[in-house]
């Protein structure tokens, strides 16, 4: 396979490695259909049940005990009449508890919705409607959230309280406790196979409603061979889990391939800056997961004792800046960062074995046929793939950035190798592209404009939707705001495109959050030495703080529907005054001085 540029042979080997382990890791789990991933830890569970699987400050659980909560919660789904592809809302925080009831209830059957803990009222209404559960499991703690969206979701599910007393509704570990603890045997189980569905989990919802993605018990699967492999993971070894569990990373892969290789998980109910190092030391944990801003957050955090104090030997997640990376490595001493990009409706996953900074991964040139994503141009006025002449899309050229696609394997295909879609047959649909390359091929949208080098490797470049056009040139928010922090002070940065009245296209704004006062002199000369004209924001918004989802992305809707309007933004509003090449104070005046094109940008 080739190698980039100045890679070391024991690098090249190490890569070999890593990509073979872990074809060979999953390569017998479709010889057994019926072997799910609770069957996985019920077998470690038989020969090595006293050691540590989940740890935590709420509950811990050893490889039997795992194996016996999650059998309780099969139990309860049997007796409650839950057939094959029924539904089960969870809507708990994170705990050792919630991976024991979503792992015990798919077994039975059942699919089971991890529901957003952060959202409340409508949005979470509407998470309810979209999944249609006989049942929900609401942790004591989520009730005030459950008693904002029942008004809306539709069709009320048979609701269990877990954790906390309430006279309407049952408790369901108080049931747990009355139901045997003996392994339930293989005749009393229905036939679910690793092609059923097992899990929703749902979109971040940051450009629109959440949808709920089918994840099958093959893709669990495939998810947590493959990673455990590659990362090398040993029983020896102990991941830090901080993620929500409502997200597949934080929920189902991390804990997942820790368990698969017999490793150990300490899992922390969210995520503090403060409490990082000092949890990883005192879990004695040798590796953690991270996604999006969280190493920013790290960076930014004050200097702790514990920082240089720990084990860790990888860092691996998605989303780590290039801005980031290296300073992340040098200041806690992080032997490698592990960066890969997933998609959780299925379809694509690009792995960073060589730990290359800024990039999302490679694919080896024997797996390019089968694993490779197609990079093809796009428009960010129609939002669709550019077609030629003869109709078809086409390929970028290297460092040009275009939409990914996934191929669509076909039916024949392993479960969890194929595009699974949504629980919504349109949205499913409204993903495919077909006729891309040749006649009657079909390939998955995964939203994402990416470059690839003359190496092969890939870079994120941003979402399909947050790129905006302006003074005819694409304009892409992510690279703009890497940009932003590096300005000494700078944070956090929020780049989108609001609309000016008389322009065509959207001109950029950022939301900044930085230290102290800004020096506006000196950032406009830094804006105007980094970025080209165009891309460089016309308005800038200064924040005390950050609003991010729960799986630490940036919150833009809002952002984007207050615009520039000084009388919708309470924070200090300035925007580049071209005429005298300064970054002048936003009052109303100037405002409408704007809106009415007196002002040009």
């Amino acid at each position: 396979m080739t190698e980039a540029a100045g890679t070391a042979p024991h690098q090249s080997a190490k890569t070999s490695h890593a990509w073979l382990r872990a074809l060979e890791s999953s390569a017998s789990i479709a010889r057994n259909p019926r072997r799910l991933l609770p069957t996985v830890i019920a077998e470690i569970a038989a020969r090595s049940g006293s050691v540590p699987a989940l740890l935590s400050d709420r509950e811990s659980f050893t490889f039997g005990e795992l194996a016996e909560r999650s059998g309780r919660y099969t139990r309860w789904a049997l007796e409650r009449g839950i057939k094959k592809g029924e539904v089960v809302g969870l809507l708990m925080t994170s705990r050792p508890e919630y991976f024991a009831c979503w792992s015990g209830i798919t077994a039975a059957g059942g699919i089971v919705a991890l529901l957003n803990t952060n959202l409340g009222g409508a949005s979470l209404a509407h998470c309810i409607r979209v999944a249609r559960p006989r049942h929900l499991i609401v942790a004591g703690e989520c009730r005030a959230a459950l008693e904002s969206a029942l008004p809306a979701a539709g069709a009320e599910p048979a609701i269990w309280m877990h954790g906390a007393d309430d006279d309407r509704f049952p408790r369901i570990d108080e049931r747990l406790r009355a139901l045997p603890s003996k392994p339930l045997g293989e005749a009393e189980l229905p036939g679910v196979t690793l092609g059923d569905v097992a899990l929703y989990i749902y979109t971040s919802g940051t450009t629109g409603l959440p949808k709920a993605a089918r994840v099958s018990h093959g893709r669990i699967l495939q998810w947590c061979y493959w990673f455990a492999a590659m990362l090398g993971i040993q029983p020896e070894d102990r991941m830090y889990d901080c993620l929500p569990m409502y997200h597949s990373v934080g929920g189902v892969l991390a804990p997942g391939a820790a368990l698969v290789a017999e490793a150990s998980v300490a899992i922390r109910e969210s995520f503090s800056a403060r409490a990082f190092w000092a949890d990883v030391v005192r879990w004695d944990c040798s590796m953690f997961q991270y996604i999006g801003e969280f190493c920013r957050y790290l960076l930014h955090a004050p200097p702790a004792p514990s920082e240089h104090n720990h084990r860790v030997r990888v860092a691996c997640g998605n989303g780590m800046s290039a801005d980031v990376w290296n300073e992340f490595r040098e200041r806690f001493r992080i032997p490698a960062v592990f960066e890969f990009y997933a998609s959780t409706e299925g379809g694509l996953s690009l792995f960073n074995v060589e730990g290359k900074p800024g990039s999302i991964g490679r694919v080896p040139p024997y797996l390019a046929h089968r694993l490779a994503p197609g990079l093809v141009r796009f428009d960010s006025e129609t939002e669709l793939p550019t077609r030629n002449a003869q109709g078809f899309c086409q390929p970028c050229a290297a460092n040009e950035p275009g939409e990914a696609l996934a191929r669509v394997l076909n039916e024949g295909s392993p479960a969890g190798s194929r595009y699974e879609g949504y629980t919504d047959p349109q949205a499913s649909e409204e993903k495919l592209l077909r006729n891309v390359f040749q006649p009657g091929d079909v390939w998955v949208r995964t939203g994402d404009l990416m470059r690839r080098d003359e190496q092969g490797f890939f870079y994120f470049v941003d979402r399909v939707g947050d790129t905006f056009r302006w003074k005819g040139e694409n304009v892409a928010t992510t690279e703009v705001a890497e940009t932003l922090c590096g300005f000494p002070g700078v944070q956090h940065a929020v780049v989108y495109g609001v609309k000016v009245p008389g322009a065509d296209g959207r001109v950029g704004m950022a939301a900044l959050t930085i230290e102290g006062t800004p020096d506006l002199p000196r950032l406009r000369e830094y804006m105007a030495a980094s970025l080209p004209s165009y891309a460089r924001p016309a308005f800038l918004r200064f924040r005390e703080h950050c609003d991010v989802t729960g799986t630490f992305k940036y919150s833009k809707a809002e952002l984007v529907k207050q615009g520039y309007n000084p009388e919708l933004v309470s924070d200090d509003l300035y925007f580049h005054n071209t005429e005298t090449e300064t970054l002048d104070a936003l009052d109303r005046s100037m405002y409408e001085r704007i809106r009415s094109g007196k002002i040009r940008l």
